[in-house]
């Protein structure tokens, strides 16, 4: 505690007696300042106790005193001494009554009483409240300290909240509560998660106070890094004092060590599932499992499921290089490696004009960018479900190994629904071509790791020619073939295969595209197909003749009438 008035009264070397004021001898003292200006307002910072002997005042005139006492009330003087036996034998009246009417605590210094011994005092007592803070602090710090060796960060929050009186609450990346202490402090953290939102939009380190008096609130980001990692919260019934505060910055470093530290770790662990993945697409589950050790627990055991996420703008830029464009920018599958196996995760994928988002992230590094928030936003679900995730930065790719049905596969799903919601709704920023574009596998086991990850990025392509944010690849399967001709590149074979057939109609010398259509629907029943069409069978054999001779291929070989049946089905939008 900072020193009071009452405690310099109490004082008993000062021998200072109180002749007004006496309701307000609990007001802090910042200093005690001497000063015989008529007017030392000007001078003054407000808290300090100032010492006068009235060799300039004319102390004896009320009117003159309820001003210099009322200006000194207004600047904040904590309170007023008056050196008797000086210049005046006693404090006179008209002081007295101004500081009584003003509510000014008066107190009367005796001849004997210096003011150095007063402002020694209050230097004293405030350099001794000082050391007890910093002392207080230190003793915090090692309190902190062996709490977050021993209990981790929940450990740490219990302590923190005890020092400060109050509650004290972790928020993860994407500003979900982690941890809290006490317990009941998780429901008003969470009302805070726009705030904590807000916060980790600003450069670090950053904080915040919200709320008011009764219930104040500092927010304060965690971590080194240009994106916030975590959050502390910290609620209190009162404004932090010195000691509180020192307890606050002693956690915030812990934490952002800890923060830190998991970053580490978990760059380590980005490494090791990255090599993990390699061994069970290479049809190695066992390796897998003896290098995963306890890292995934039993994910790799249980049914699973694999996600391909691509940034859209990454998505586009291969198109480009390709010399393909698709719906909405997107290129076709990519080709598959010999004999069908999975792309190597850490294969290289050269990008030509690729638009500079984020630099694509070798495997075994963090992601970067919108991929990032998606990989955050997944972890701190399964996190949350105490779920075994692997997650593996691929270049411009992410690949996540999720459970079955759990949290994890969940959260990706509706991060995905909300994405195409915001689409949908016209609430997606202006122009943003960088969101997430996710393939979701069928559920499968260890040896069918490379099978999933076909699965995953035949979905993944599906997703793009749809310009949905995810497809899962039993809508791929379960679907039909018709809508994955929706490529441009389909449509430009089936143009380019029907072209002269349509030029010769467009001549007027026969209706071929139409009668090849009710034929082939038909299953080249010459007399359903011309009861179809109105005409006569031989009218139908005639025509059908002309369509070989024009396209120069025989239609009783099947290879040619599907081609011919797929480019009419792709093509029959724009007709």
């Amino acid at each position: 505690m900072p020193p009071t008035l009452a405690s310099l009264v109490h004082h008993s070397a000062l021998k200072l007696t109180v002749r007004a004021g006496e309701e307000r001898l609990a007001t802090p003292v910042r200093w005690a300042h001497a000063s015989e200006l008529a007017d030392p307002v000007p001078y003054m910072e407000g808290g300090e106790l100032l010492l006068i002997t009235a060799l300039k005042l004319d102390a004896e005139d009320p009117e003159a005193m309820r001003r210099y006492v009322r200006r000194l009330g207004q600047a904040g003087v904590a309170g007023l001494g008056f050196a008797v036996g000086v210049h005046y034998a006693t404090i006179p009246d008209a002081l007295v009554d101004a500081a009584a009417e003003e509510g000014l605590p008066l107190l009367e210094v005796p001849r004997r009483t210096p003011f150095l011994a007063i402002s020694k005092a209050v230097s004293a007592a405030i350099s001794a409240e000082q050391y007890q803070a910093v002392t207080a602090g230190f003793a915090a710090q090692r309190d902190l300290t062996k709490q977050a060796l021993s209990g981790g960060p929940a450990g740490l929050l219990a302590a923190l909240a005890g020092q400060v009186d109050g509650w004290a609450a972790l928020y993860d990346a994407t500003g979900a509560v982690a941890a809290s202490a006490p317990e009941w402090a998780a429901r008003r953290a969470a009302r805070l998660t726009p705030e904590v939102e807000r916060l980790h939009a600003r450069t670090p380190p950053a904080s915040l106070v919200v709320g008011g008096e009764a219930d104040r609130v500092e927010l304060h980001t965690l971590g080194t890094s240009r994106r916030p990692r975590a959050a502390l919260a910290v609620g209190t019934g009162a404004p932090l004092g010195t000691a509180e505060r020192y307890a606050v910055h002693s956690a915030i470093a812990l934490l952002t060590l800890t923060t830190e530290r998991s970053r580490s770790l978990h760059e380590a662990e980005l490494r090791v599932g990255a090599a993990v993945l390699r061994m069970l697409l290479a049809g190695e589950p066992e390796h897998a499992r003896t290098a995963a050790g306890s890292l995934y627990g039993d994910l790799l055991d249980a049914p699973y499921r694999l996600i391909i996420a691509e940034e859209t703008s990454a998505t586009a830029a291969r198109a480009h290089a390709d010399g393909r464009t698709a719906p909405h920018g997107a290129p076709p599958p990519p080709a598959a490696a010999p004999h069908g196996a999975p792309r190597p995760v850490d294969a290289p994928r050269p990008v030509a004009g690729e638009r500079a988002v984020a630099a694509p992230a070798r495997a075994g590094e963090p992601p970067a960018g919108p991929l990032a928030a998606l990989a955050e936003h997944v972890e701190a679900a399964a996190a949350r479900a105490g779920e075994a995730l692997l997650v593996v930065p691929d270049g411009e790719r992410l690949v996540l190994l999720t459970a079955d049905g759990g949290a994890a596969a969940r959260a990706c799903v509706g991060y995905a629904a909300a994405l195409d919601q915001a689409r949908t709704t016209g609430q997606a920023p202006a122009g943003r071509t960088d969101e997430p574009v996710m393939g979701l596998s069928a559920p499968a086991g260890p040896i069918a790791a490379a099978t999933a990850y076909r699965q995953a990025e035949q979905a993944l392509s599906v997703a793009r020619r749809r310009g949905r944010a995810l497809v899962e690849h039993e809508e791929v399967a379960a679907g039909s073939v018709v809508q994955l001709l929706s490529d441009d590149a389909v449509r430009a074979f089936a143009d380019g295969l029907l072209r002269a057939l349509r030029e010769h109609d467009a001549t007027g010398r026969g209706d071929l595209v139409a009668s090849l259509r009710a034929w082939l629907s038909r299953h080249g029943q010459w007399d359903a197909a011309a009861a179809e069409l109105g005409v006569h069978r031989h009218t139908l054999r005639y025509r059908m003749r002309r369509v070989e001779e024009i396209l120069g291929r025989s239609l009783d070989d099947p290879d040619v009438r599907m081609e011919l049946w797929l480019a009419l089905k792709a093509t029959s939008g724009t007709e």
